[in-house]
């Protein structure tokens, strides 16, 4: 249901059409990475925080990490990510499938500065099993995102 739903959201930016929905799992980096077919780092990961009584998303490439201290002097607040059922909540989209599409109102997207070494990079699209192909200035436009950001380590 959820593809559906970011299948309908990407139409207005003319990019439903690059939607890949997969046999496999590819709820992970390394998952996803493998069902594209192509490198980890590739693999436009959605991290969901505490925000208050909402979150915050931030997509970042597949292999880094977010820098505590980064996050610190960027939000002026410890990183916490939600729980599995708080992504749900305040995503619409579950662990394994949060994407930076077809939010509810208020939930704000960064991007980090990790995407922007690659010509093409893949975030889920609203399921574990699923991928849209995107330039990093596409996902900018399409996810709404409010700033690139650096808050990651490798």
């Amino acid at each position: 249901m959820s593809v559906d739903k970011v299948k309908e959201y990407l139409k207005q930016f003319g990019l439903s059409d690059r939607v890949m929905e997969f046999d496999q799992s590819s709820a992970t980096v390394d998952l996803a990475a493998e069902a594209v077919g192509v490198e980890p780092d590739r693999i436009a990961k959605t991290l969901s925080f505490q925000d208050g009584e909402g979150c915050l998303l931030i997509v970042a490439a597949g292999k880094h990490r977010i820098d505590n201290p980064k996050f610190k002097k960027q939000f002026s607040k410890k990183a916490k990510m939600l729980s599995a059922d708080d992504a749900l909540r305040l995503t619409g989209h579950a662990v394994g499938g949060v994407c930076p599409f077809a939010l509810p109102e208020g939930v704000k997207v960064y991007l980090d500065e990790s995407l922007k070494v690659y010509e093409t990079i893949y975030p889920a699209a609203g399921s574990d099993s699923s991928a849209v192909r995107l330039t990093p200035e596409e996902l900018f436009e399409s996810a709404g995102a409010i700033g690139w950001i650096d808050v990651c380590k490798l």
